[in-house]
């Protein structure tokens, strides 16, 4: 974009139509008065909007650029030059704030849907050592209350059908099986699996 100029212009009395000519002729110098002249309004448009200073430099910029490679779309029957380049800005601007608006809430869903992952592994995680404590802790338990304790609640059988599998009575193999539910208990609870109970 060009820079302000502090001398006087050649092109400080012509008309849009004459300005836009020149700027499509590679007049550096036209395009420097187009920017004297409404560069200031451009940014502004720009700035209101992205209520960012150099977004908005960047807006007027690129309002300038497409003036210097594409002068034949500005059409004095539809308006001013300035005109022209507000509305080219303002259009650019919102684009730009729509762009940053769906950037922002697709890092925001991502953000979730990583967290989620994470929630997802950690408790996959916690499920996996839970069952290896409890594997752990049964293991280490009598035959006899092991041996109860496998067939009542890991292979789904009732106290009367795990006495008749055992070959004992029901009595013994329940009181077997409480002997070794407290026993797990006071082992999960020494590991922070559970909470400490009697």
């Amino acid at each position: 974009m060009p820079s302000r100029t502090t001398g006087p212009s050649s092109f400080s009395g012509a008309g849009d139509t004459q300005l836009v000519l020149a700027v499509g002729r590679w007049d550096e110098e036209a395009l420097a008065e187009a920017f004297r002249r409404h560069g200031g309004a451009v940014y502004g448009v720009a700035r209101r909007i992205l209520r960012d200073e150099g977004a908005a430099r960047e807006v007027a910029h690129d309002a300038f650029v497409r003036l210097w490679y594409e002068p034949d779309r500005f059409d004095p029957d539809r308006g001013s030059l300035r005109a022209f380049l507000l509305n080219y800005a303002h259009s650019r601007a919102i684009d730009r704030l729509r762009s940053e608006r769906r950037r922002s809430q697709r890092e925001e869903e991502d953000g979730r849907e990583r967290s989620a992952v994470v929630d997802d592994v950690e408790r996959e995680v916690w499920d996996m050592m839970l069952v290896a404590q409890v594997r752990d802790a049964v293991g280490r338990l009598p035959d006899d209350e092991r041996r109860a304790i496998e067939m009542a609640y890991f292979g789904g059988r009732t106290y009367r059908e795990t006495a008749e599998a055992l070959g004992q009575p029901e009595g013994t193999v329940k009181s077997r099986i409480r002997s070794g539910l407290r026993r797990l208990q006071s082992t999960l609870a020494a590991v922070g699996v559970i909470e400490g109970g009697t």
